[in-house]
């Protein structure tokens, strides 16, 4: 296994008597981008950054390729942080905006390196045709294609993305987020990018940190997250629609819910009283015994989601966009017993 570049060990940080972090440990490998997930309040704009060096923790240390950085300043650190509001100079063109990190006392680099760079980035970036346009009269993907590029052409140790791609349209995050994933592939440079959007997170993370309340809940690959969640409250972080959790007893051989709907065949092991998690995608609208009432069909395109009264709990089912299934029909949902997720009762 290689040797993490970024090594954040039990970081604490308050403001007041609000705690932010809580104890956070994580590491990113050296060719990695590690996508941060939770939602707002979670502590995630605070992790990056007291990881640039924009806030100082109370207690931890933050260490980069093995050199301990806890005390070192954000130009020390040499770290590139993104916003998700663009900090471009509105009267500035693209390439002044550019250039500008390139300028920064003690950068000292040559009039054809700093052409050579912006170059560079606005090739990659696919602006080399606005170089000379002024930053208000662009939209807001270019905006951020350039606060981006002015990131790439420091070339620093570590990119840190928060949450670049929210002030922008559904189709726009689409492209950007496959074209940040194939330009930190190309550029070879950890990332650490903070969302609260679960698809940006399943789509681009090598690994996934979820956090919450300033804690981190669980770490783990895309999959290991989606299908193997620790918690409930993992649980609730992927998928859409979210997981159906329901509150079962061991009975006769099955897991049971309280309005007497028996969800799946109970293995050995594990206690009597559970929580019981399964997502929509994996429940069958046809093929159970218990029947239940179709209340809502939301058309998605590809795909139906319903939402039925099964025995008195609400469940969220996924079904085909060709299922003959309408408001206020019968169906008798199956549930793939492959699928369902345990835990403890006292977890949710």
């Amino acid at each position: 296994m290689q040797k993490p570049f970024l090594a954040i060990d039990r970081v604490t940080k308050k403001f007041g008597s609000v705690t932010a972090l809580r104890s956070v440990s994580l590491n990113v490998g050296p060719d990695e981008l590690l996508v941060v997930l939770g939602p707002t309040g979670a502590g995630k704009t605070t992790l990056l950054r007291t990881i640039a060096g924009l806030e100082a923790p109370q207690e931890g240390t933050i260490q980069m390729a093995g050199e301990d950085v806890t005390s070192r300043t954000p130009a020390e650190r040499d770290v590139a942080l993104v916003f998700q509001d663009f900090s471009l100079y509105p009267n500035w063109t693209v390439r002044r905006n550019l250039e500008f990190p390139l300028r920064a006392p003690g950068r000292r680099l040559s009039e054809d390196e700093i052409a050579q760079r912006v170059s560079w980035a606005a090739e990659l970036l696919k602006i080399a045709g606005l170089l000379d346009r002024r930053s208000q009269r662009l939209s807001g993907g270019e905006m951020q294609r350039v606060a981006i590029g002015r990131a790439i052409v420091r070339r620093p140790r570590v990119f840190l993305m928060d949450e670049p791609l929210t002030n922008l349209d559904a189709k726009l995050r689409e492209a950007l987020r496959v074209e940040l994933v194939c330009l930190r592939r190309e550029l070879k440079t950890p990332m650490v990018y903070v969302t609260h959007d679960q698809v940006e997170a399943l789509s681009m993370g090598d690994r996934i940190v979820v956090l919450g309340e300033g804690r981190v809940l669980q770490t783990g690959s895309p999959e290991d997250i989606f299908r193997r969640p620790v918690s409930p409250v993992v649980a609730r972080q992927l998928g859409q629609p979210a997981i159906n959790l329901l509150k079962v007893e061991r009975s006769g051989g099955a897991w049971v819910a309280d309005n007497g709907v028996a969800v799946a065949a109970a293995g050995e092991g594990g206690g009597n009283s559970m929580i019981l998690g399964v997502r929509p995608e994996d429940i069958q609208p046809r093929g159970g015994e218990r029947e239940a009432r179709v209340t809502l069909v939301e058309d998605m395109g590809p795909t139906k989601i319903l939402l039925v009264d099964w025995g008195g709990c609400n469940v969220h089912i996924v079904a085909p966009a060709t299922a003959d299934i309408h408001q206020g029909d019968t169906i008798h949902p199956q549930v793939d017993p492959e699928r369902i997720i345990l835990w403890p009762e006292q977890t949710i």
